[in-house]
């Protein structure tokens, strides 16, 4: 038996001891993949799965823009489609471009067609141009995403949608490019008809604070208003240190029809432009705080504050209290309006200030960090978890979180449900281990079911199917260890798959 040592060249350090990966026959997705490999388990997960994996996506948090399917546009390019927007795949390649087994030409995201901001440092590199090169180097680097969710996101994808026959490689890139460019010329793989054929019943995106919702309003007139509806995400207009937040505020009164002077016309345009996304069919709203801090300020601290952003002269602390405070604000409207509060936090964006300098923010630099929840949390917990009208979805990248704190807070509040595994975590084993690390003491109901949180319109379907295949398999366990009758797992799982995110995300007043 030949072994790793034994390998002519040893370890891999060059592409010229790889095994070839262009495929001796099609490219085809095995039936059970992601569900158990023990032999108890998998006819069981069979039968599980089988009964969710038609039933309709509801997807309720995401960052698929409303234009997209506004316009209706072919898409552009395969890597316009696949590569540069999706800071998955672009931070691993950038993770190995120094590596000589990573992606040849790759050295920083700009390689990856990611274009610098128009007031990036002079010098910074320039991006490429070339659509086929950066799939070439995407094709070639492919071996990367082996054992990754990214790989089970794009070759289903690949596959499932575009009818790929053979697998990404230096070998196969340009075969597959074109065969890419000939499908995304069909009328059929245009946004709407793709959202039709990946059975979506709603899809939520996520719009700031100020936005006119100029391409909800068409879609509402071409009849899609239920079915593409806005989330008010105001992150830019509650941290006040942030650069450019007197812009931000300046446009927040523009489109509430008001100038914001004081913190009391502060307050009055945020609601101002609540009420015009609940019109305009939100049924959520969306906070990325660093930090799950709730903290209250009385009134007379939240205006000076306010009233010394206004004059560019709030400190950091200050700016930290406010943020805190306006999440409890933010609460207290939801509870008048309905809208429910989704809260993502735990993550420093932009870890790595010289790329965001010079490319902007999403390019693959946001970092997990630990994140407390159980003192945080109280303060609205205490004021609105027994509210009727109240509801708030808690999302963590900690996940040492979900047993000690998120689980047993959604396991006692009315108001609180525990979100999906979120970002970093929705992987096959995230997700297992949530199941197996919620469960004891939110049980299923105090979850919100899954979110795909992406920009990758052509992985919605994928990541729903991955999550209906994991859940398939611990509703399994279960029964195998006679936990649970069959007709109750699979009762569960349509639940977690369908009823719980559309229940999870009522329109406000119903």
């Amino acid at each position: 038996m030949q072994t790793f040592a034994s390998i002519p060249g040893g370890p891999v350090t060059s592409t010229a001891h790889r095994v070839p990966t262009t495929a001796t026959a099609p490219w085809s997705l095995h039936p059970d993949r992601a569900l158990p490999a023990d032999p108890v388990l998998r006819p069981l997960a069979r039968e599980l799965y089988a009964t969710t994996r038609g039933l309709p996506i509801v997807s309720m948090h995401g960052h698929v823009e409303a234009a997209l399917l506004a316009d209706d546009a072919p898409f552009g390019n395969p890597a316009e489609l696949f590569v540069t927007p999706d800071h998955y795949l672009v931070r691993m390649l950038v993770a190995q471009s120094t590596s000589p087994h990573g992606a040849p030409g790759v050295r920083g995201v700009q390689d990856l067609g990611v274009a610098p901001l128009a007031s990036a440092p002079a010098g910074t590199a320039t991006a490429e141009t070339d659509p086929r090169e950066i799939w070439r180097r995407f094709c070639a680097g492919w071996h990367l995403f082996r054992g990754t969710p990214t790989r089970y996101w794009t070759e289903h994808a690949l596959v499932d949608v575009f009818e790929a026959h053979a697998r990404p490689s230096a070998e196969t890139a340009d075969a597959l490019y074109d065969h890419l460019v000939e499908r995304l010329a069909r009328p059929e793989f245009r946004p709407r008809a793709l959202f039709e054929r990946f059975g979506i019943e709603i899809l939520a995106t996520t719009d700031p604070a100020q936005s006119p919702l100029a391409d909800h309003a068409r879609l509402a007139a071409d009849g899609w208003g239920d079915r593409v509806v806005p989330t008010f995400r105001p992150d830019p207009l509650l941290h006040v240190d942030r650069p450019g937040w007197a812009a931000q505020v300046a446009a927040l009164g523009s489109a509430a029809g008001t100038e914001v002077v004081d913190y009391r016309t502060y307050l009055d345009a945020l609601r101002s432009r609540r009420a015009a996304f609940v019109a305009a069919g939100a049924r959520a709203t969306d906070h990325g705080h660093l930090r799950a801090d709730t903290t209250p300020l009385d009134a007379a601290d939240a205006t000076r504050i306010l009233d010394a952003a206004l004059r560019g002269t709030a400190t950091p602390a200050e700016a930290d209290a406010f943020s805190a405070h306006m999440l409890f604000q933010m609460a207290a409207m939801s509870a008048e309006d309905g809208l429910v509060m989704q809260l993502h936090p735990g993550v420093l964006r932009d870890h790595c200030d010289g790329v965001a300098r010079a490319y902007g923010p999403d390019r693959g630099y946001d970092i997990p960090e630990q994140t407390e929840y159980v003192r945080a949390l109280r303060p609205v917990l205490e004021a609105f978890g027994h509210h009727e009208r109240f509801r708030m979805i808690a999302f963590t990248v900690d996940e040492t979180s979900f047993s000690r704190e998120l689980a047993p807070l959604a396991g006692v509040y009315p108001a609180l449900r525990l979100g999906a595994p979120w970002w970093f975590l929705d992987t096959p084993d995230g997700m297992r281990r949530f199941r197996e690390a919620s469960t004891d003491t939110a049980g299923f109901y105090n979850t919100s079911g899954f979110v795909d949180d992406t920009r990758a319109f052509c992985s919605i379907p994928a990541r729903h199917d991955l999550a209906r295949r994991i859940d398939a398999g611990h509703l399994a366990r279960l029964v195998a260890e006679h936990r649970l009758d069959l007709d109750e797992a699979i009762e569960t799982a349509v639940d977690l798959a369908y009823h719980l995110p559309r229940a999870s995300y009522p329109a406000p007043g119903r």
